[in-house]
């Protein structure tokens, strides 16, 4: 993930953007409705001199704010600290805080995504049980009616040959549901290994960058931002805050995207009964749809790979143990970030 693939949220974007139009919206209605009031005492503004010139200095000001590039940077800069500053006392602005939130919620989602590992694998194991059973039923069934056509028992071998097309047909269908667990299961591996890293990633990055933004906050205060927004320069204050705005919305979407294939394949392995050898095609719509539908943050151009990985003849190693990646020292997805 690269800074310039980043584009920042504007001030109206976020929350404390939010606050801001409400406030703007108040302060134009309060405006209204004092100059509605303030009618009369205009019109005795404009026959005292002093009065008009006092008038005039004040819209000479405001239009030099106004068309003033600096003074507007300026006065925006110091409306937008207020709006944050209030914002911050209801909503989790900082966006170390943020992170530190979503390690929690990563390392709780991961928990609940072992636990459905290893019901989808026992699921797994009951279908392909099921499975060999039929194939044995149907060979048991198949031999049965061809010693009844010997015996010309023509019924029993009729009623035989059925039993054996049923399971048949009853296993393609199985079959068909058994890939398509595979790549549930294949797919939540692969999250589960990427969330993992996940973790290990912004743990750092929120240790190490904690420090370094107590540092850049000491000797970049208040009135040095300002001062820099008023000279056109970058504020590195704000820069380094929009990288860990960038982190903390990328894990965000990553954890949503977690959450909804969770849910996803909890409801398909909900709409499965194996007990019965019957399960529901609103199960298998939902994975069809996931398939068909854009690149995934987590699996990126892999989500194709694991797919075609699902459907291809190899069954997967359901006794391998569960397992993550070793990341390499120093490896982190966002440490590009920050070069600025």
């Amino acid at each position: 993930m690269e800074l310039q693939n980043f584009k920042p949220k504007s001030f109206w974007e976020r929350p404390e953007g939010t606050t801001g139009k409400i406030v703007l919206g108040g302060l134009v209605l309060v405006g209204g409705y004092l100059a509605y009031i303030g009618l009369p005492y205009l019109r005795f503004i404009l026959e005292n001199t002093i009065a008009v010139g006092a008038l005039l200095a004040v819209i000479g000001a405001v239009v030099y704010m106004a068309l003033d590039p600096r003074m507007r940077n300026l006065v925006g800069y110091g409306y937008k600290s207020i709006m944050r500053a209030i914002t911050g006392l209801f909503v989790q602005l900082d966006p170390i805080g943020i992170l530190k939130n979503y390690v929690r919620d990563l390392e709780n989602n991961l928990r609940k995504m072992a636990k459905q590992i290893g019901t989808m694998k026992s699921e797994m194991v009951k279908l392909r049980n099921l499975i060999n059973k039929n194939k044995k039923d149907i060979q048991q069934n198949l031999s049965l009616a061809s010693k009844a056509k010997e015996k010309d028992k023509k019924d029993i071998m009729i009623l035989k040959s059925r039993k054996a097309g049923r399971l048949e047909e009853s296993n393609l269908k199985l079959e068909d549901l058994h890939k398509k667990m595979e790549i549930l299961y294949r797919v939540l591996l692969k999250m589960y290994d990427s969330g993992s890293i996940l973790i290990e990633d912004v743990k750092d990055q929120v240790m190490v960058k904690e420090q370094e933004r107590k540092a850049i906050r000491a000797s970049h205060s208040a009135m040095k931002s300002a001062m820099s927004v008023l000279n056109g320069d970058k504020d590195k204050r704000a820069m380094f805050d929009q990288a860990l705005e960038a982190i903390a919305d990328d894990v965000g979407n990553k954890i949503g995207e977690m959450e909804n294939f969770m849910e996803m394949s909890s409801n398909f392995m909900d709409s499965i009964d194996l007990q019965n050898g019957v399960f529901e095609e609103e199960g298998l719509k939902m994975l069809e749809k996931w398939e068909k539908e854009g690149i995934s943050l987590i699996l990126g151009d892999e989500k194709k790979d694991i797919i075609a990985e699902g459907e291809g003849p190899r069954e997967i190693d359901l006794d391998a143990p569960l397992k993550t990646s070793e990341r390499a020292p120093g490896d982190n997805q966002y440490k590009d970030l920050f070069d600025f």
